[in-house]
């Protein structure tokens, strides 16, 4: 007996889907073109891993401030629990692998958050990510952060000191092709509130940059 089987029939462009603009491709070749440089002083990886320190089934990230040094924080929920990172030494502070099933990811409430942990135990996080929310894209000095996809599904992370696209300078000057999020889903980037760190997560890995400075630090 044959067997009749249904063909899915061609992916065809939408009647309504425009066509992109030469400007529009122009711009979209040199985001291509820019390949991933270090982010310019007075920035500094926190890492010294290339996709920076791996955290397995990442879903999301968050800021606050360490009581005690001033220096930012950074809060991972993943599933295996919360991690507290300082963002000036790359030290991981403190670590929760078995937090309340209410608290173990930020849906449960309104505003995204989980409680905080370690230095910061008693306060509550607002965490972006899987999840939804978002961190700041711009600094009050000038610098902004900004996640494009021209060549979908992986997001690159631009750092600039331009504004913002469309980067009218030359790649490397005023604007800068810091991570490629190719080899795992994209989480969450942004600025802390203070703007003197970078993060980018993965649903693998977390990546810092900062412009803070700690006498303890040290590259790995």
């Amino acid at each position: 007996m044959m067997k009749w089987t249904k063909e899915t029939p061609p992916v065809r462009r939408s009647e309504h889907e425009p066509e992109l603009s030469a400007y529009q491709r122009a711009m979209r070749n040199r985001l291509l073109a820019a390949p991933v440089v270090p982010a310019p002083e007075p920035w500094r990886p926190v890492f010294a891993y290339e996709y920076g320190v791996p955290v397995g089934g990442l879903l999301g990230i968050g800021f606050a401030t360490d009581p005690g040094t001033g220096h930012d924080l950074v809060m991972v929920v993943s599933h295996d629990g919360h991690g507290l990172f300082d963002t000036v030494t790359g030290e991981k502070i403190a670590r929760d692998r078995d937090p309340a099933p209410e608290d173990s990811t930020p849906d449960a409430v309104a505003d995204l958050s989980c409680p905080g942990l370690g230095p910061i135990a008693g306060s509550r996080v607002r965490i972006a990510g899987l999840f939804g929310g978002g961190l700041h894209t711009t600094t009050e000095d000038g610098w902004t952060l900004e996640v494009v996809t021209p060549a979908w599904p992986n997001e690159r992370i631009l750092l600039s000191i331009d504004g913002g696209l469309p980067h009218s300078g030359p790649h490397g000057e005023q604007w800068w092709h810091i991570f490629h999020s190719n080899h795992s889903t994209f989480r969450a980037a942004g600025f802390s509130p203070s703007g003197r760190t970078i993060a980018v997560a993965t649903s693998s890995d977390l990546s810092l940059w900062t412009r803070g400075t700690d006498d303890r630090h040290t590259d790995g």
